[in-house]
């Protein structure tokens, strides 16, 4: 249940778009993020900017280049939520927060506790990831399944 306190923790006052960083939140995050590679051009683009556009993204589902102006370019956004999924920053930046907001909770770090569902255990046990490659991949319709193609072939000829 909503109680007052927790109405003022998810309070956003104070920035542009629900979805930007506060100072607090930034001040969490902003030390994961690495620093720019020595040697080269040194890194004129605002880091937090840039972690905003792709929350923005990700929270509105809209397209990249749909980015509103006051964001870095879409290119620059890209590039660095890329760059990031590819080196991990952003799982070390997830699992550091889910490991902070579980110890807030009181709870341990890593939950102790895990809940199988049968679907679940039937998939791993015929090797998971065939029957989920197979779920995505397009059916192929039979010709027993389509019975008015196969009488007018077998009518016709």
């Amino acid at each position: 249940m909503w109680k007052p306190e927790h109405r003022q923790a998810a309070k956003r006052d104070g920035v542009r778009y629900p979805s930007d960083l506060t100072d607090a939140e930034w001040a969490l995050i902003g030390p994961m993020i690495p620093p720019a590679k020595r040697g080269g051009r040194p890194r004129d683009v605002d880091v937090r900017e840039v972690l905003n556009a792709i929350l923005y993204v990700l929270s509105t589902g809209c397209q990249w280049q749909a980015l509103p102006k006051d964001f870095p370019p879409k290119s620059t956004a890209h590039y660095y939520f890329m760059l990031w999924d590819w080196d991990g920053t952003l799982e070390h930046i997830h699992h550091a927060l889910y490991v902070a907001v579980r110890e807030q909770a009181g709870r341990e770090a890593s939950p102790s506790v895990a809940i199988i569902d049968s679907q679940s255990g039937k998939a791993a046990q015929k090797g998971g990831l065939r029957s989920t490659r197979k779920a995505m991949m397009r059916a192929r319709r039979s010709r027993v399944v389509s019975a008015t193609s196969w009488s007018t072939r077998s009518a016709c000829c």
